[in-house]
């Protein structure tokens, strides 16, 4: 079984830029998006040069299984597919998304950096992939509010409901930390 064990923070500055050691330009739709945590998402990556894609589908972990916070453990499966029928699926989603995408080179975990494009700029947001929940971690500076768990701020939510959509007072609260490297959005 796999499972994706990943905390995600807010980004306050641009100093991350120092740790870039690749990108990708990502698009992402949701076939599936329930409400109760199960997600089937098709992604589209261009970067290096080469398009790929896959199929994921993601699901909260079932109760007892031992590995803790399910904020931040969840199952995901995820399968290689044909470029081209990840853009035919992309045409099916109902709901999509797309960032520019930077692989970072920090200890610690995997680590990647989100700048989200179009209705949801200007979110940046930071996530590590972690082998255990109770993993030791060391965060940069320019990493702001932790928002593991925060349903609203999940891919398929911004899918759905994108930071455009959101009232004023709602993107004051986020960005209220110093979220974002970028202007206050609308």
């Amino acid at each position: 079984m796999a499972l994706e064990i990943e905390r995600r923070f807010l980004v306050r500055s641009d100093d991350w830029r120092a740790h870039v050691c690749g990108q990708a330009e990502l698009r992402q739709g949701y076939l599936l998006a329930d409400g109760q945590g199960r997600t089937v998402r098709v992604r589209l990556s261009d970067g290096d040069g080469e398009a790929r894609a896959w199929l994921t589908l993601k699901a909260p972990q079932p109760s007892g299984d031992g590995e803790g916070d399910g904020a931040l453990a969840r199952l995901e499966f995820e399968y290689p597919i044909p470029v081209d029928d990840a853009r035919d699926l992309l045409r099916l989603a109902p709901h999509e998304l797309a960032k520019r995408r930077y692989r970072l080179d920090l200890p610690g975990g995997e680590w990647v950096l989100d700048v989200f494009e179009g209705a949801n700029a200007p979110l940046v947001v930071v996530e590590v992939e972690l082998t255990s929940v109770d993993s030791p971690l060391e965060l940069p500076a320019w990493c702001g509010r932790e928002i593991s768990g925060r349903h609203e701020l999940s891919n398929a939510s911004l899918a759905r409901r994108p930071l455009a959509l959101w009232s004023a007072a709602e993107r004051e609260e986020l960005f209220r930390a110093g979220a974002s490297a970028g202007p206050l959005p609308g």
